[in-house]
C-alpha cells in the first residue's frame, strides 16, 4: 500500500482513510472489531472520526464511534499501529460546542478518554467558529501540540477565504497551523472545491481527506431509477440528489470504465479521486467484510489519461 504524506505534519497515511462514523450506528461493536481488524490486514490503518459521531441516532449521546474504537485499542494493544484522527466543534450537549480554547481542551480530555489513548495523530475542527477569533483557536490547537496530545491539526467544512485566513494568522503568530482539509469532494460534487478550494490546499500544500467520497452510495451504481431509493435508509434523499440526467451520465462512464478495468464503479470513482494530485485520501465507509474488500482494491487501480478524461468530461458542470 503506497502512503502520502498529510500537509507537511510528516504522518503518512494509505491512499485510502476509513470513515469511522459507522462504528456505533450501522455496525454494532463485534463487527466494528471485525472491520477494524481488517482494515489493519489491508494496510489500511487511517481512521477518522469525530466526537459527534453519532448524535443523530436516537438514544446516543456522541461518542459512540470513540468509545469503539477506544474498546479495540484496549482489546488488541495496537494503538501504534493506527493512524488516528477525530473531530471536535460540532454540538455535544448544552455549552459543548464551537472552537474556543476552553472547550477544545475540554473537548480533547474527553475524546482521549474514549479513544484510550494519550495522543491523537490528527484532531480536526469539525466546523468553523465565527464566534471565536482564529488566533485564539490555532493558540489552543498549537498548545495540545507542544503538550504532545496532538500530533497535527486540520480543518473541516472550511470556506476558501476562512482557510487562508486561518493559514495567515498561523504564520503570523508563529502557531500551528492546519496541514489538512476535509471537504465535500467527488465525482457529483466537484465544483465548489475545484473552483474555490483546490488552489488553496495546492498553494500551501495542504493534506486532502475527502469526505462523501462515493457521494453517499451513488457512485457505487446501487442508484439507478427511483425504485432503488427503498435500498437503504438515506436512498430517498441520495436519488433525489443525484438521480438526474449528469448523474447517470456519470454512472455511464463509471460502468465503462470499470469494464476496461474488469472492477466495479466504486472502486473507480475511488481511483478517480487517488489519481487527483491534490487529493490525498478519500474517505470511505463500510459496513461489511465484502464492502471493505470491494474498496481495499481501489488503492490499487490504476487510471490511464483516456479513462480520467472520461470521467472527468461525464462529470463536468
Amino acid at each position: 500500500m503506497s502512503t502520502r504524506e498529510l500537509g507537511r505534519s510528516g504522518i503518512r497515511v494509505p491512499t485510502l482513510t476509513f470513515g469511522g462514523n459507522v462504528f456505533g450506528w450501522t455496525v454494532d461493536q463485534s463487527t466494528s472489531f471485525s472491520l477494524l481488524d481488517a482494515l489493519l490486514e489491508h494496510k489500511l490503518n487511517f481512521i477518522d472520526t469525530a466526537d459527534v459521531y453519532s448524535t443523530w441516532v436516537e438514544g446516543h449521546q456522541g461518542g459512540e464511534s470513540e468509545t469503539i474504537i477506544g474498546n479495540w485499542l484496549k482489546k488488541t494493544g495496537k494503538r501504534d499501529q493506527i493512524i488516528l484522527a477525530t473531530k471536535v466543534g460540532k454540538p455535544m450537549g448544552e455549552g459543548k460546542i464551537g472552537l474556543s480554547p476552553r472547550y477544545i481542551k475540554q473537548a480533547v480530555e474527553a475524546s482521549l478518554t474514549r479513544l484510550q489513548t494519550d495522543y491523537i495523530d490528527l484532531y480536526q475542527s469539525h466546523d468553523d467558529d465565527a464566534d471565536t477569533p482564529l488566533a485564539d483557536t490555532m493558540a489552543a490547537f498549537d498548545a495540545l501540540i507542544k503538550e504532545g496530545k496532538v500530533r497535527a491539526v486540520g480543518a473541516s467544512n472550511y470556506s476558501a477565504p476562512r482557510l487562508i485566513e486561518a493559514l495567515k494568522v498561523s504564520k503570523d503568530n508563529n502557531l500551528a497551523r492546519y496541514e489538512t482539509l476535509q471537504p465535500l469532494y467527488n465525482l457529483c460534487d466537484r465544483k465548489v472545491y475545484e473552483e474555490d478550494l483546490e488552489k488553496v490546499v495546492s498553494d500551501h500544500g495542504l493534506g486532502v481527506i475527502n469526505f462523501y467520497a462515493l457521494a453517499s452510495g451513488f457512485l457505487t451504481g446501487k442508484y439507478r431509477s427511483k425504485a432503488d431509493a427503498s435500498k437503504s435508509q438515506r436512498g430517498s434523499k441520495v436519488v433525489d440528489t443525484y438521480l438526474n440526467e449528469r448523474g447517470l451520465k456519470i454512472l455511464a462512464a463509471l460502468d465503462q470504465v470499470a469494464e476496461k478495468h474488469n472492477a466495479k464503479p466504486g472502486q473507480i470513482a475511488l481511483a478517480w479521486q487517488i489519481a487527483r494530485p491534490s487529493v490525498t485520501s478519500p474517505i470511505v465507509s463500510a459496513t461489511s467484510l465484502q464492502q471493505l474488500d470491494e474498496l481495499a482494491k481501489a488503492a490499487d487501480l490504476t487510471l490511464d489519461d483516456a479513462d480520467i478524461r472520461l470521467l472527468n468530461e461525464a462529470s463536468s458542470w
